[in-house]
């Protein structure tokens, strides 16, 4: 296994004894300008102030030093490190790439089209980003979760263009095929990215730059897609990461806004079912969303169980309930108010796509996914038996202190499923349940959005030892 000879760019906080890389193997110098922080919502690929075309000669110089084991002038940024590392794990050729698939044929693409949502975000995303793209030479893509290009406008010279490189409708553009570029690496870390020049593993694609931002479903988190504007190395701008991802966030919107369409619906299909009842009932959608209850419920969602082997379930903040399927749905009736203690808890990071947590209790067994940020926190808080405070949390997760308010939010969060497990001051998992972690096969698949120092140091050990 090919391990990169790089220092990284991640900052460290007072507190972290060991690095995530190990940096003896190789020499920076200390004049070049280094890349942004690696936290922050946005990080442009090329640092303020700098030429575009001398920073695009470093970044060669860089790669060439990575790839080679010489010394390098200075170290990419840490995303970049990552996915340089995570393509050469897939074999993949610096210089020639590999043999691209052949593209989905046009039933196979209008296939994921019309089973996704995709689709209803399109002219949300076009009227965004079309009048900006063809005016500064940009191609527009949208790919799926899976990095298949689904649709494609710009500029037809440029789209020519980028059809040479197999930038097609129906193309695969993930690592694992094409190696480090916006789209795919924004697939894996599900934040905006932007790629320039030499931060592109294949050297084909170094004339190129891309932005590209993810799309998640505000209903239940899954990632969607990503949107992405391409285009010559020449017309690179720091704001077009920001545009991007402004249109991603216009796309969530409107289906956030249609969830709550959806909400309002399926309230007034079953208020009759609610209407006079005496007994603790609660409707909600079919990810759990509370659409109406009795008994006031305080909850806005309910962690409904992954797996259940009868019309009975244990929830974390209710106990034993009764449920019944309803049009769009679920009529949930909690049958006592004994909310038992998780015994066991078991975080399943084997898929990076899909985290799992499972907890055990007296009154029974529950299986929930999780967010990449839940994932982060519990994995952080499963090894650091001591705990961590707020402050800690603040700086693994996002690298600064400033983000307290978010940590404690997403710890509230976290409560919904670990109800009476999860401890304050400092933030722990009780000494009574039995912790374990199911790690990914691949070091490189372990929460590979994460750029928290402990777990990256936990990706490169493991990374070692594989």
């Amino acid at each position: 296994m090919v391990v990169l000879n790089l220092v990284p760019s991640v900052q460290q906080s007072a507190d972290d004894s060991a690095p995530t890389r190990r940096p003896a193997r190789s020499r920076t110098g200390g004049s070049t300008p280094r890349p942004g922080p690696t936290h922050g919502a946005f990080e442009a690929a090329v640092p303020a102030g700098a030429d575009p075309r001398e920073y695009a000669r470093l970044l060669g110089r860089i790669r060439d030093a990575a790839l080679s084991g010489g010394s390098a002038p200075a170290a990419p940024r840490a995303l970049v490190n990552d996915s340089w590392q995570r393509t050469l794990d897939f074999g993949m050729d610096p210089d020639h790439g590999r043999t691209l698939p052949d593209a989905a044929d046009e039933a196979e693409v209008e296939h994921r089209r019309e089973s996704g949502k995709l689709t209803r975000v399109l002219p949300v995303l076009g009227d965004v980003l079309l009048p900006a793209a063809e005016d500064a030479g940009h191609v527009m893509v949208i790919v799926d979760a899976q990095g298949m290009i689904l649709w494609q406008d710009g500029p037809s010279k440029i789209r020519q263009h980028a059809e040479r490189l197999g930038f097609q409708v129906g193309a695969n553009w993930s690592e694992r095929t094409v190696g480090t570029n916006a789209i795919g690496t924004a697939l894996v870390l599900s934040r905006p990215v932007q790629i320039y020049s030499a931060e592109h593993f294949v050297r084909s694609h170094h004339s190129w730059t891309c932005a590209a931002a993810p799309i998640l479903d505000p209903v239940n988190g899954d990632l969607l897609g990503v949107v992405d504007v391409s285009g010559a190395a020449s017309t690179v701008h720091p704001s077009t990461l920001a545009l991007v991802d402004a249109a991603a966030r216009m796309a969530e919107s409107f289906l956030r806004e249609e969830h709550h369409a959806a909400l309002n619906t399926l309230r007034s299909n079953t208020s009759h079912m609610l209407r006079g009842s005496r007994e603790h009932l609660m409707v909600t959608d079919t990810e759990g969303w509370v659409a109406a209850s009795t008994g006031g419920v305080p909850l806005s969602r309910v962690a409904l169980p992954q797996q259940r082997d009868s019309d009975r379930a244990w929830l974390p903040a209710f106990g034993s309930c009764r449920l019944e399927p309803v049009d769009g749905g679920w009529l949930i009736e909690v049958l006592n108010d004994e909310v038992a203690t998780a015994t066991s808890v078991v975080l399943d990071l084997r898929d990076s796509a899909s985290p799992t947590v499972q907890i055990v209790s007296q009154a029974g067994r529950s299986s929930h996914r999780l967010t990449p940020r839940h994932s982060e926190i519990l994995l952080l808080l499963a090894v650091t038996p001591r705990g961590l405070n707020a402050v800690e949390l603040s700086r693994q997760i996002y690298g600064s202190a400033d983000h307290v308010v978010a940590v404690r939010s997403e710890i509230s969060r976290l409560r919904r499923y670990l109800t009476g497990s999860l401890l304050q001051r400092p933030y722990r998992l009780a000494d009574w349940v039995e912790v374990s972690v199911r790690y990914p096969d691949d070091p490189a698949d372990l929460l590979p959005a994460s750029l928290a120092p402990t777990i990256r140091r936990l990706r490169y050990d493991h990374h070692a030892t594989a």
